[in-house]
C-alpha cells in the first residue's frame, strides 16, 4: 500500500516537472526580445546606406545563425539524456 502511495506521487511530481518543462520550453521559443546582434562594422556599413529593411534582414540572419548551434546542442544534449535514462531503468 505504502509504495503504491509513493509511486502515485512520483507520477504526479514527474508530471508536474514536465509541464513547467514545456510551458517554459514554449515561453522560451515565443517570447523574443529585440536584439542588435550585428558587428559595430557591419552595423555602420549598413546604416549609412539608409535602408531601414536591409539593416534589420541581417539582424534577423545573424540571430537565426546564432540560434542554429544552441538548438542542435539542447537537441544532443536531450538524446544524450533520454539514452542515459533508458539504461537506469
Amino acid at each position: 500500500m505504502c509504495t503504491k502511495v509513493r509511486n502515485e506521487e512520483l507520477e504526479d511530481r514527474s508530471k508536474k516537472r514536465k509541464i513547467v518543462f514545456f510551458a517554459f520550453l514554449l515561453f522560451s521559443v515565443f517570447y523574443s526580445f529585440t536584439t542588435n546582434a550585428q558587428c559595430a562594422m557591419c552595423r555602420a556599413a549598413i546604416e549609412s546606406e539608409g535602408d531601414t529593411a536591409k539593416a534589420q534582414a541581417v539582424n534577423d540572419g545573424i540571430v537565426y545563425l546564432m540560434a542554429i548551434p544552441y538548438l542542435l546542442v539542447a537537441a544532443i544534449g536531450y538524446a544524450v539524456y533520454r539514452l542515459y535514462s533508458k539504461k537506469k531503468v
